[in-house]
């Protein structure tokens, strides 16, 4: 996955960065005659400003503030994050509630509160299942956007 960035400051070895948030909306051929895409366009575009080290920085790459720079994230590291925060706490509810209402079947339970209970603790159990690992430093340092490559902010020439 590929983003464009703007440097809009370099202090204390950190280069911020502001990217345009873009709506999936603006893309489609449907975007002149679907009601999603008249929402889109109503609502201002928004800025996700982040900071990143200067050593993200390879030897030979040079940053000045208004330049753009091409972030990159690998695909397959984003894909298994978003997989396990949705699906680690689903699972755990739908696991959890499956053992809690065989619970009752069996007449261990006696009430299907107590099932209900089981089965969300075990959604919040898939929860901090999904939180520990994706606070993981290993996993995070996979999830560091890196710089591809430096666009030079492009030359005012004014008329006189």
């Amino acid at each position: 996955m590929e983003e464009l960035a703007e440097v809009v400051a370099i202090e204390s070895g950190l280069i911020s960065l502001a990217s345009q948030v873009k709506s999936s909306c603006s893309s489609c051929s449907q975007v002149s005659t679907c009601a999603s895409g008249q929402v889109a366009k109503a609502i201002p575009h928004k800025q996700l400003f982040f900071t990143l080290p200067s050593s993200a920085l390879s030897n030979e790459q040079v940053v000045q503030v208004g330049d753009c720079i091409v972030l990159s994230l690998p695909e397959a590291d984003v894909l298994k994050s978003a997989w396990q925060v949705y699906l680690f706490p689903i699972l755990g509810l739908l696991i959890f509630s499956a053992i809690g209402q065989w619970l009752i079947v069996q007449e261990i339970l006696n009430h299907e509160i107590f099932a209900l209970g089981i089965g969300l603790v075990g959604g919040y159990l898939g929860y901090r299942l999904a939180r520990y690992l994706q606070n993981n430093s290993n996993q995070q340092q996979k999830l560091q956007p890196k710089i591809l490559r430096v666009i030079p902010k492009p030359l005012v020439v004014t008329a006189k």
